[in-house]
């Protein structure tokens, strides 16, 4: 069983900046690919960011050039920089383990809300 934490969720103004943070408990970080999706009421989830378990990395087209996803192995976490917020760019966000040597198996946490408005 794998449990996953986010954190740093919470308000801002337009043209502002956060970090979200995704921790692991539970399994080999290392072998862990993860990404962010973000979702509001009414519309499908969407992909953020991702990052392989090498580190590389893709985002989503409304994201794109505004976001940087990172990893930090020996802490088990996952970090997503974004700036330049707009106020699309509100949603719940939530994070997915991808469990790469068990048949890609998906873990996700509750999410963190990010509200961008002035």
């Amino acid at each position: 069983q794998v449990q996953v934490v986010e954190s740093g969720g919470g308000w801002v103004q337009p043209g502002g900046s956060l970090r979200l943070s995704c921790t692991t408990f539970g399994s080999d970080f290392s072998r862990i690919a993860l990404g962010w999706y973000r979702q509001v009421p009414g519309k499908q989830r969407e992909l953020v960011a991702h990052i392989s378990t090498a580190g590389a990395a893709n985002y989503g087209d409304s994201v794109k050039d505004r976001a940087i996803i990172s990893r930090d192995n020996a802490k088990n976490t996952m970090y997503l920089q974004m700036n330049n917020l707009k106020r699309e760019d509100s949603a719940n966000y939530s994070c997915a383990a991808v469990l790469v040597d068990r048949q890609y198996q998906y873990y996700w946490g509750q999410g963190t809300l990010v509200t961008v408005s002035s």
